[in-house]
């Protein structure tokens, strides 16, 4: 795929996870990832589905904010479409029961986020 032709088609996904994160969170969400990493010229855009991801720093990261979670949809390869930051615990529990309730699955793999 061309490198336009991918980023469009993520944009697209991108901003559909986003619309749908701001509702749960008041509209604190941000976009993430359009396209997937590629060392080569190949491009893909993220992927179509949607999975939830709780990002702390047992996942590896290093988190400046102190109020605890990152909050991310991903697609099946762990790339971020969509996130919102500095979630406690309260929060973070709630919106995972509202993802459960739309049966969205949750991602535990590594998850890329936005440099």
């Amino acid at each position: 795929m061309q490198y336009f032709q991918a980023l469009k088609v993520g944009q697209k996904r991108v901003a559909e996870a986003r619309e749908y994160l701001n509702k749960l969170t008041d509209g604190k969400a941000m976009p993430a990832l359009a396209l997937k990493s590629s060392k080569t010229n190949v491009w893909e855009p993220v992927g179509e589905e949607n999975l939830y991801a709780i990002v702390d720093e047992t996942s590896g990261f290093v988190l400046t904010d102190t109020s605890g979670y990152i909050i991310a949809l991903v697609d099946n390869n762990g790339y971020s479409k969509t996130l919102v930051q500095g979630m406690n615990k309260e929060q973070k529990e709630n919106l995972e029961k509202l993802f459960q309730a739309d049966k969205i699955l949750e991602y535990k793999g590594k998850v890329s986020l936005p440099v």
